[in-house]
């Protein structure tokens, strides 16, 4: 398979697995639950919910880069708890959400496009835009609170 299919793949098959993460099935009619749990988890603008719906297939539930679709990506994904340490104890809050929106490129599994550009597809997902930046903004904030002392 080309390198460029399989990465399609792999991100399909994250944001599946993802979006499973998220939902739970209901005795009384689990394709309808599912269905309306899928639909708030569009609409979540929660930080935690949303790293654990689109970020936690490859970066892991822990957020250390063990996530289950990571083995088969050509980069491993790194441990973002030790983001403030390699920064000299400082978070690096604006850094941090231009890569997760795709403005920053530099590196090299999001210049590749193995992680997919949030950026454009939350600014998608309703009428304003500025909800897609919400998302963003909460996601780096869900990030920042887990950072290793």
């Amino acid at each position: 398979m080309a390198t460029k299919s399989k990465a399609v793949v792999v991100m399909i098959a994250a944001m599946m697995i993802g979006v499973s993460w998220t939902t739970r099935s209901s005795q009384e009619n689990p394709l309808e639950n599912r269905m309306e749990e899928e639909e708030n988890l569009i609409q979540s603008m929660n930080g935690r919910t949303l790293f654990m719906a689109y970020c936690a297939t490859c970066h892991g539930a822990d957020a250390r880069g063990n996530g289950p679709v990571a083995p088969a990506l050509k980069t491993q994904p790194p441990d973002l708890t030790l983001i403030s340490k390699r920064n000299n104890g400082k978070f690096p809050q604006e850094q941090v959400q231009r890569k997760i929106s795709g403005e920053d490129e530099s590196v090299t599994a999001h210049g590749s496009r193995e992680m997919p550009v949030w950026g454009p597809i939350f600014g998608k997902i309703a009428w304003d835009q500025d909800l897609g930046n919400l998302r963003i903004y909460n996601i780096t904030k869900y990030i920042e609170s887990l950072q290793q002392k």
